[in-house]
């Protein structure tokens, strides 16, 4: 039962070129950065992603993408990342945008075994119709196009049908973790970390504090153990790096 490896490295080393990856983190609160860094290191490339944005140019999954190791992007928004939009544009890179809501319980019907649920997000819009442009050729047409989704009617209002994700691996970061891989987060940091955790077959959580079984009241898991496979404690430096995209307040 003890999860925890010691390198990051380790962590990291099987996943192979082509894999699908939830990733949490929203902007650069409660990103995995560590593991990211990992396996920018171990080097898999035509990794399909599964997060809510893709980081910023030099921070998060911005790391993977500016190194051309990311080959699809199912998320929702695209953010300050510039090399993520120059990509998309130029035909690079497949991008599936989804609504914020909507990718959410995506990840987390995957996670519980649900193939797939209908939602009115979207609705009347190319979320349900199709022709979102998935990826672009170089001349600037639409080379993928989203496909047109089952609409139906429930309660007299239409609902769009959309399937839930399961990815091979997720990586998500956690405040703290026992070696069983109970997690808990805190306070905004959660953010899709929990449903990602879910939604991976093989999930690989970097903690900034480790407990030993026993030490967490059941009421305060977030996370239970059963969707975790591996856990790797962070140094303190590296629990200590906590970048702001964005500031909103004044020197």
């Amino acid at each position: 039962m003890d999860k925890v490896l010691r390198k990051p490295a380790d962590a990291v080393a099987d996943i192979p070129d082509g894999a699908s990856l939830a990733v949490g983190g929203f902007g650069l609160n409660g990103i995995p950065e560590t593991l990211i860094r990992a396996l920018h290191a171990q080097g898999a490339s035509s990794l399909q992603v599964v997060s809510n944005n893709c980081g910023v140019d030099d921070r998060g999954l911005g790391i993977l993408l500016a190194a051309g190791r990311i080959s699809r992007v199912t998320g929702s928004y695209v953010g300050e990342n510039k090399e993520f939009a120059r990509q998309y544009l130029s035909g690079e890179l497949e991008v599936e945008l989804v609504p914020q809501g909507t990718l959410a319980e995506r990840l987390r019907a995957g996670g519980c075994g649900i193939p797939a649920f209908y939602t009115p997000a979207g609705v009347g819009t190319q979320v349900a119709d199709g022709g979102l442009p998935w990826r672009y050729a170089p001349d600037g047409t639409v080379a993928v196009p989203s496909p047109a989704k089952e609409t139906r009617l429930y309660h007299g209002r239409p609902h769009v049908l959309e399937h839930g994700i399961t990815t091979d691996f997720a990586l998500v970061r956690a405040w703290r973790g026992d070696r069983h891989g109970n997690l808990v987060f805190r306070r905004a940091s959660a953010n899709f970390n929990p449903i990602a955790a879910m939604a991976g077959r093989i999930t690989i959580a970097e903690v900034e504090e480790l407990v030993e079984p026993g030490n967490l009241h059941p009421d305060q898991v977030h996370l239970p153990g059963v969707f975790v496979q591996r856990v790797v404690l962070l140094t303190p430096a590296q629990a200590a790096d906590k970048q702001i995209e964005k500031r909103t307040v004044r020197a």
